[in-house]
């Protein structure tokens, strides 16, 4: 069963322009419900009405991916919510939603491209998971139409 395992917020970014110099200090608040707008993002994310036609909308993360993770470097003190994803989904196979038109909860989006991971990520879950994340970091989507997402089944 596809399931939505937790959604995320942040207000600010702590990565983006930030090259060279420390991360950002802006939390990422897990709430339980969020309300996703056609074409603009998530209401209260930092991406939302970032620019017109913009890939990453909102962003997905498979929970496998993070089960496997925390394995394969022996960490279980490490949270979902250091990829800085809005949705952590368990049961999705989010490479095969690049290019297509998909529906959860009843609101529809389009995968445009892979989250990939970037050098943060070594600081952000531990030194090599940015490679080890190469292929699985994630999904970028569009927002085909409004509506809301909350944990729980899809």
């Amino acid at each position: 069963m596809t399931a939505i395992e937790h959604l995320y917020l942040s207000p600010g970014h702590n990565y983006k322009g930030h090259y060279g110099k420390a991360a950002g200090t802006h939390p990422i608040v897990e709430i339980a419900r969020v309300r996703c707008v056609a074409g603009k993002g998530i209401e209260g994310d930092r991406y939302f009405g970032h620019q017109e036609n913009y890939k990453g909308q909102i962003t997905f993360f498979a929970a496998e991916t993070h089960d496997a993770l925390c394995a394969q470097f022996e960490r279980r003190d490490v949270a979902p919510s250091v990829y800085r994803r809005n949705v952590l989904l368990r049961g999705a196979d989010l490479n095969a939603w690049i290019g297509r038109k998909f529906t959860l909860q009843g609101v529809e989006f389009e995968g445009a491209e892979e989250c990939r991971p970037c050098s943060w990520m070594d600081q952000a879950f531990g030194p090599g998971a940015e490679a080890a994340m190469r292929g699985r970091g994630g999904l970028r989507a569009r927002i085909l139409t409004d509506g809301a997402l909350s944990v729980g089944p899809v």
